[in-house]
């Protein structure tokens, strides 16, 4: 493998090398690297006294396979590839089966011990790729191998023909290059859709540590979310007076549908104000404030003291502080600037 590696950080080594550019924010690098990409195929040859006499310059061929995006195939001389032989030599060739132009390729061949003994007869290139480098076959059908492979005597009484059969196994190395600059990683941007996520978590009950019981029905909920929006529930679940291992939540006069804030049941802040006469809260400072900058907020903290009723003439009930979550908002409790507010009735 031949490698071509220009390291910036290491050019303060040679005297010549400017200094400057050691902080140049127009210095840049890459690096040439080149290596093989391999695959093998097995060849037999079956009825080896049937192919010889076919004469010099006649082959047998392999299938073809794929090795580093070309086709290769190996041929087979059993008299020889060259007439002035005469026949004394059996020749072995890869082939380069498919087009292309100054293919660089490492090979093998080898020619298997069917004896059980092990020892395989083996021409590798890949040895002497430091000697000579790899060798480029020029076009289609360019070959190497070698002519005089094997003397035809020594390999008809040798342990390389077994029942009449001959079998090899070729290995290819195509040489491949590629320019290597600096890796540009790109990061997948989740998105925007928190309020979705919180939903689903909040709908799977996964990590809740707080209860809500409502009527007869009970709701999961998390208390770092409940604190994050809202206040209130910040000062009872982490505030001087809070209680932070608190699990359960009883929550009266409220229906758990309200409660839920299911499609049909929310009420808009106008609503509640309408219905419960709460024109001095609407007036208060604290209220235009959270208008203003959490509607979102302030609808749900309303809607979780709203009581769904169909007589116009429902007035606010009273609630107590121990068992109405969200109620000290309204009545007597903390505006969001932190001073101490009690409403009118």
């Amino acid at each position: 493998m031949t490698m071509i590696d220009r390291d910036p950080g290491t050019a303060h080594a040679s005297p010549s090398w400017p200094a400057m550019a050691l902080s140049s924010p127009n210095d840049s690098s890459s690096r040439s690297v080149s290596e093989t990409v391999n695959g093998s195929h097995s060849f037999t040859i079956k009825g080896y006294t049937l192919v010889k006499g076919m004469g010099a310059g006649k082959y047998m061929s392999s299938d073809t396979f794929t090795v580093g995006g070309y086709d290769w195939a190996i041929y087979f001389y059993p008299d020889g590839k060259n007439p002035e032989d005469s026949s004394m030599y059996v020749s072995v060739f890869i082939a380069l089966a498919s087009d292309g132009t100054d293919v660089r390729a490492l090979f093998e061949l080898t020619l298997l011990d069917q004896s059980g003994k092990g020892k395989h007869k083996v021409h590798s290139h890949f040895d002497r790729a430091l000697e000579s480098g790899p060798y480029t076959l020029k076009y289609r059908g360019s070959m190497w191998g070698y002519k005089r492979f094997f003397r035809r005597s020594a390999l008809e009484t040798s342990d390389f023909l077994k029942d009449d059969c001959l079998s090899m196994h070729c290995t290819v190395g195509v040489v491949r290059t590629r320019v290597e600059g600096p890796r540009l990683f790109s990061i997948p941007i989740p998105p925007t859709d928190m309020g979705q996520s919180f939903k689903e978590l909040l709908d799977s009950g996964i990590g809740s540590d707080i209860v809500f019981e409502v009527g007869e029905e009970t709701f999961k909920a998390h208390k770092l979310v409940l604190a994050a929006r809202s206040p209130v529930f910040r000062a009872q679940f982490f505030g001087l007076i809070g209680d932070p291992n608190m699990e359960k939540v009883e929550v009266k006069d409220v229906e758990p549908p309200v409660f839920k804030g299911s499609i049909g049941t929310k009420l808009s802040t106008r609503q509640f104000v309408l219905q419960h006469d709460c024109s001095d809260l609407v007036q208060s400072e604290g209220y235009h404030h959270l208008e203003e900058t959490c509607p979102a907020l302030l609808s749900d903290m309303l809607e979780a003291v709203a009581v769904v009723d169909e007589d116009p003439n429902l007035v606010c009930k009273k609630r107590t502080s121990s068992s109405n979550i969200g109620m000290n908002i309204a009545a007597d409790g903390i505006d969001l600037n932190g001073r101490r507010m009690r409403r009118r009735v």
